[in-house]
């Protein structure tokens, strides 16, 4: 069995070029690139500026990334220390939701999975629309939005060969029925089993609002030695890191 070290962070890539946003990504870049991290799946990653940050302070990994015309489509970049047969972009279909904000119909219509194919492993890089309201109850106006985005990706993970690794910001927190189903609809295991801390800086949110795990590393396959959340990064979100035997 061979072990890889596999990293997943939003990098909050907007607003896009303010929160000093340079010194941020060179952080964060320079960070991995002293790691013995094998492979970073990083989310919004929205123009090729916040790319070329990236690239230049991690000269040891490939990125792959689908281009589109202002940046990596659906502001997804996995990086790889190890080499790459192929990468694949599929978009997740956008159903109309008018209750839903404009911005939130827009973006929707942007998202999907990345698929990079390594040796003997596939790495899958996700990024579903945001939940303003932080209420992820049936009831809620995201709830239908969600759905519709969980399902065409329990949909495309059946159609990946084991072993496999889905990472990224799934925007749906961990305590809700949205998780659970999803689990259950693509049979994936989560790399943190029952045990999830926070991945959103509570500084980030209203005074009302608690965070919540809503990012995740869910598996098929290879076995988990570790599994870790770093809080050091210069970023909204917080950085997931597993350890496995593929």
């Amino acid at each position: 069995m061979t072990r890889l070290t596999v990293a997943s962070l939003n990098t909050r890539g907007v607003p896009l070029f303010s929160s000093d946003l340079r010194s941020r990504y060179t952080a964060m870049a320079e960070a991995f690139e002293a790691s013995d991290t094998d492979v970073v799946n990083l989310q919004e990653v929205l123009t090729y500026y916040h790319l070329r940050l990236l690239r230049s302070s991690m000269p040891s990994y490939r990125a792959s990334f689908r281009p589109s015309a202002a940046g990596p489509a659906g502001g997804l970049v996995t990086f790889s220390r190890h080499p790459v047969a192929t990468t694949t972009y599929s978009r997740i279909p956008a159903s109309e939701f008018s209750a839903l904000p404009r911005k939130t119909r827009l973006t929707a219509s942007l998202k999907g999975v990345l698929s990079t194919s390594l040796s003997g492993l596939t790495i899958l890089n996700v990024h579903l629309s945001a939940n303003h309201d932080g209420d992820w109850s049936p009831a809620n106006r995201y709830h239908g939005l969600h759905r519709t985005q969980l399902t065409t990706l329990a949909q495309y993970v059946g159609t990946v060969e084991e072993p496999a690794v889905l990472t990224g910001d799934f925007n749906i927190a961990r305590d809700s029925s949205l998780y659970r189903d999803f689990l259950r609809e693509s049979r994936l295991t989560d790399a943190f089993g029952d045990d999830c801390p926070p991945t959103f800086h509570r500084a980030y949110l209203p005074p009302d609002r608690s965070p919540h795990c809503i990012d995740f590393v869910l598996l098929s396959g290879p076995t988990v030695e570790s599994a870790a959340v770093d809080d050091s990064y210069p970023s909204d979100h917080l950085g997931l890191t597993v350890r496995l035997l593929v």
